[in-house]
This record gives C-alpha cells, structure tokens and sequence, in this order.
C-alpha cells in the first residue's frame, strides 16, 4: 500500500517572486503562518527549521530543491513527542504564473501509513495557505482560531 499525500491546490493574485517571498522570508512567514518563522539559506542540503515566536524550533528537516521562483522542496517533522515514531516528510511547493495569477501546488508525501503527522498537516495546510492567499492578496492574513484546528472536541 503507498504511504498517503497530500495536495492542495489554490490561485493567489500575486506574482510568483512575490509568492517565492513569501514563502521563504521568515518575517513574512510569521504574519500567516502562526507566528512561526521559517528559517534555513534555502541552499540544497542545508536544514530548515520552524521558529515559535517564543523562540523554541517547533520543526525541523532539510532543504531538497530550491529553484526560485518556481519550486521549493523541503523535509520536515515536528519535534514533540506526538511525532516521534514518525519522520520527515517531504513538503514541496509549485509556482506556476498565469498573467495576473499564481497558480500554487502544495504535495505533501512521505508520511508513516496511519501517522499522526499526516492528520496534523491536513488542518494545518489549509488554514496557512488560505491565510497566505488573503495577505497577498488583502494585505491582512486570516485570523483562524486553534479550535478550527483541533481534529475533534476531545483533542487537547
């Protein structure tokens, strides 16, 4: 049986070096993205890490492809105890322009069968990307409660 993907598809007015920014600026990252701060010299081989606002790293992994402003391929897993039977998965980001738009594929492959770092990622894509299209496109960046995060009422 082949491990579970995922994939997210959305269009953002936006230019693809604006995107590529965004993407990978950790000030940027921190206004959509929970107030975490991607952090890494997007140089292949190089780690990547993901930064709280309190400063402790949240996730970390590796840098797999780099070729701005057309893709970015990085591996990564959070660090909690939650996580670690599982390891890194690969995340990798397509930018495809079409005049005004910017076409962005998010696949998201190589997780444990039956891990609990593919349903974290599931309600976590979403809401980062949806609040990633509204900053680029509004200036404001969603502001997504937690709770909408939660898998059911009972997860802490």
């Amino acid at each position: 049986m082949s491990k579970p993907e995922f994939i997210y598809v959305t269009y953002i007015e936006t230019t693809a070096e604006k995107l590529w920014h965004a993407l990978t600026d950790g000030d940027f990252t921190a206004r959509y993205w929970f107030g975490a701060r991607l952090r890494s010299d997007w140089k292949v081989g190089s780690s990547f890490e993901m930064v709280r606002s309190d400063g402790t790293v949240s996730d970390a992994g590796k840098v797999v492809e780099c070729d701005p402003p057309r893709k970015l391929a990085y591996t990564f897993i959070n660090l909690s105890d939650k996580y670690k039977n599982e390891f890194p998965a690969l995340a990798t980001f397509v930018l495809e322009p079409y005049g005004k738009l910017v076409k962005l594929t998010l696949t998201h492959e190589g997780f444990v069968e039956g891990g609990k770092f593919y349903a974290g990622i599931s309600k976590g894509w979403p809401a980062i990307l949806s609040s990633l299209k509204s900053l680029l496109e509004t200036g404001e960046p969603l502001q997504i409660p937690f709770e909408a995060l939660k898998m059911d009422a009972r997860e802490p």
